[in-house]
């Protein structure tokens, strides 16, 4: 998600809302990594993998952007190629980043998106106005044919309601236009994959933004716009039909303000509202657009910290508002698939020094640990209810079921609460009483006799 659009929803009034009921929780929810700056770099490929898979990860979502493997792909004038031939493309370090996911036997979420070649945008200057259908098409075909075997699922275009990646997002009277610039590329990436022999491989639809503003297409007019359906889920074409699909992706980033916010733009999705997206995608559903109970991933998402003075919050806050959102997510039984949004900070901005990246990451830009790093090994949440507190928790590492030792403090030493056995998945669920002061923390020891603390974490309503 581009920061700027972050940074324009900063100052906006927050409202708590409770999280769903930790009895409806999806049973097969899993969580995708994406690392582009440590996974794209040969030089630090192989340690980030290490360090992925360590942390009890066994997926990866990896953008592949169109302009940055086509031939000539500044020109105005398109070279003769066989766009469907995956020799005719520099496919750089997409494939050993690819072949090494392979290799490690775990899942990839691939997708495909724009910038795109410059000689593919009707003669537009940019490289991301009205891309051609036919073209894109094309390229799917061809990325289908080269590396459609070894991925587990596909989705299409990142953000395109936002006009970082597709435009125009609306026309002269301001209604939104990208939802049926993005319907057309979808239904020709849908097209691509059957033409490179692969009818069935699962796609997603959307990984749409989570806020709109008046240059940003929010993401349920987005939806319901690419679905040719109006506010009232009327269709708005009889030339439209259901869009057969495996699922929603989306990036419900929410602000500084934590995973509770909920956003006043009845058409905005962060992780606080999900209820919203579900919601539409069933009335979708019922119009005939979608198929029924759609699942969703959400399949980018992080927490901003500091350095960043305006958007990032403290550390011990980046580790506690993710692990919330997570089991928000978790508790979710729509969702079937978390993420992860950096290992690393972006770098800062040279020469000016501006952090105009992402800092969401486990470690700084320069590699140091933050608390979160050992947060997303064991992630751990605690809801305040009434005079006790639900606490919620993970070992991500974990094959198996498996023991934690629940600490907590009252502005001492930790104590021990309890030790409590997990799930076969890893995770597990305690009651304790509440303090305003109260801290806890968990304790694992993984089978090779190495032991890792939570950073401890204060409740939340």
């Amino acid at each position: 998600m581009p920061k700027t659009a972050l940074l324009a929803v900063t100052a906006l009034v927050t409202v708590l809302v409770a999280a769903p009921g930790a009895a409806h929780a999806s049973s097969q929810q899993t969580m995708t990594f994406e690392a582009p700056r440590d996974l794209m770099d040969p030089s630090t490929r192989t340690q980030a993998l290490n360090e992925i898979g360590a942390l009890g990860v066994r997926s990866v979502r990896v953008v592949l952007y169109w302009h940055s493997v086509a031939p000539a792909a500044d020109s105005r004038v398109k070279p003769k190629f066989d766009d469907t031939d995956p020799t005719a493309y520099s496919w750089g370090e997409y494939e050993p980043l690819i072949q090494a996911i392979h290799d490690r036997g775990w899942k990839l979420l691939l997708t495909v998106s724009g910038p795109v070649p410059r000689w593919a945008t009707n003669g537009a200057k940019d490289t991301v106005t009205r891309p051609s259908p036919a073209m894109f098409g094309q390229f799917v075909t061809a990325v289908g044919r080269k590396f459609g075997a070894v991925v587990d699922r596909f989705s299409i275009w990142n953000e395109p309601n936002q006009p970082q990646f597709l435009q125009p997002q609306f026309d002269a009277r301001h209604r939104a236009t990208s939802p049926m610039i993005y319907r057309s590329l979808f239904l020709a990436a849908q097209r691509g994959l059957r033409s490179a022999g692969m009818p069935n491989k699962p796609i997603l639809l959307g990984e749409t933004s989570p806020r709109g503003t008046g240059k940003v297409v929010a993401p349920l007019t987005f939806l319901r716009g690419t679905l040719c359906l109006d506010d009232r889920y009327h269709r708005t074409s009889k030339s439209c039909h259901k869009l057969n699909v495996a699922g929603y992706a989306h990036h419900a980033y929410t602000t500084r303000e934590g995973p509770l916010f909920k956003p006043p733009g009845a058409n905005d999705v962060t992780i606080g509202v999900l209820s919203r997206l579900t919601t539409t995608l069933d009335r979708a559903a019922r119009a005939g657009m979608l198929p029924a109970k759609l699942p969703i991933s959400l399949t980018e998402f992080g927490i901003q910290s500091v350095p960043d003075p305006l958007i990032g919050v403290s550390l011990s806050l980046q580790n506690e508002y993710r692990s919330i959102a997570e089991r928000i997510a978790y508790e979710n039984p729509r969702v079937t698939a978390f993420s992860q949004y950096l290992l690393r900070d972006d770098l800062p901005d040279a020469p000016s020094g501006k952090y105009g990246g992402f800092e969401s990451g486990l470690r700084t830009s320069g590699g140091k640990d933050k608390p979160s790093l050992q947060g997303f090994r064991l992630p751990l949440a605690a809801k305040r209810s009434g005079s006790g507190v639900s606490l919620w928790g993970l070992v991500r590492p974990a094959t198996g079921a498996t023991t934690v030792r629940v600490e907590f403090s009252d502005g001492k030493a930790f104590r021990t609460l309890a030790n409590v056995r997990t799930s076969a998945r890893g995770t597990w669920a305690k009651r304790s009483a509440y303090r305003s002061t109260r801290r806890w923390r968990v304790q694992w020891t993984a089978p090779d006799g190495a032991t890792f603390t939570s950073p401890p974490v204060g409740a939340y309503r």
